[in-house]
């Protein structure tokens, strides 16, 4: 999901030169493999070593609703500042210090779904975290050559996705501090909001970035892909659920 874009002093993609946009356009990409990559590897390590079970009893375990409030706020806040440290211009560290911050983040706001996913008995033997994965990169690359193919500006679609994006969070806290379900309905919308999400990075990617903003590029596009995939994760789990 894509912060606000402003403030660069690079060279605009849409204006540079031919090999700049196909350096930077690599260069991104590259890094959205890696950030993929290590929330994959980390979230193996957890899973299969306990650490994971472990780390989600410190931090659910006994502190009921507010555990999960207190650990969306500091999602988002924390969000918001791994976005600001991958824009920086004070240093690349600074900049991929906010993008690993943001796969950490993730890694642990995804671990309570993942350990049901995978260890809840019925779920087991599904494979459920990699049926989702495979399809939230499947429409993932459908999106991303859509976008690519037309050459068409998206960045109208902001508002009307953050409009979305609030909602969805709003609906979200109530749910936890109501204890109530949001159902298979909900997931169905969180998923198209996330489609709209990777079509609108991808866009700002070809059209608002410029050639040294890799980092802050393959960060957006990484959160986009999580949402996606935890609700395509929640569907599958919804479905099997009801086999």
């Amino acid at each position: 999901m894509s912060y606000l874009i402003d403030g660069y002093h690079g060279e605009i993609v849409a204006s540079a030169p031919p090999s700049a946009r196909v350096a930077f356009i690599r260069r991104t990409y590259a890094h959205l493999a890696g950030a993929i990559l290590a929330f994959v590897g980390i979230e193996a390590i957890l899973l299969t070593s306990g650490l994971g079970m472990d780390l989600v009893r410190t931090l659910f375990m006994g502190g009921g609703k507010g555990a999960w409030i207190g650990l969306m706020v500091l999602f988002v806040v924390g969000g918001i500042g791994a976005q600001m440290m991958a824009r920086s211009r004070q240093s690349v560290g600074m900049q991929y210090a906010g993008l690993t911050l943001y796969v950490l983040l993730e890694v642990i706001i995804f671990l309570p779904i993942l350990i049901v996913a995978t260890q809840a008995p019925q779920y087991a033997g599904k494979d459920l975290p990699l049926q989702a994965g495979i399809v939230t990169l499947a429409a993932f690359g459908g999106l991303t050559a859509a976008v690519f193919t037309s050459g068409k500006d998206f960045s109208f679609l902001g508002p009307i996705l953050w409009v979305g994006a609030l909602l969805g969070t709003g609906l979200v806290i109530a749910a936890v501090i109501g204890g109530f379900s949001l159902g298979l309905g909900f997931a169905a919308l969180m998923v198209a909001l996330a489609c709209g999400f990777i079509i609108y990075d991808t866009s700002n990617i070809m059209h608002h970035y410029s050639t040294d903003q890799h980092v802050s590029a393959a960060l957006q596009l990484f959160a986009s892909v999580a949402l996606l995939f935890w609700y395509v994760l929640r569907i599958f789990m919804s479905v099997s659920n009801d086999d």
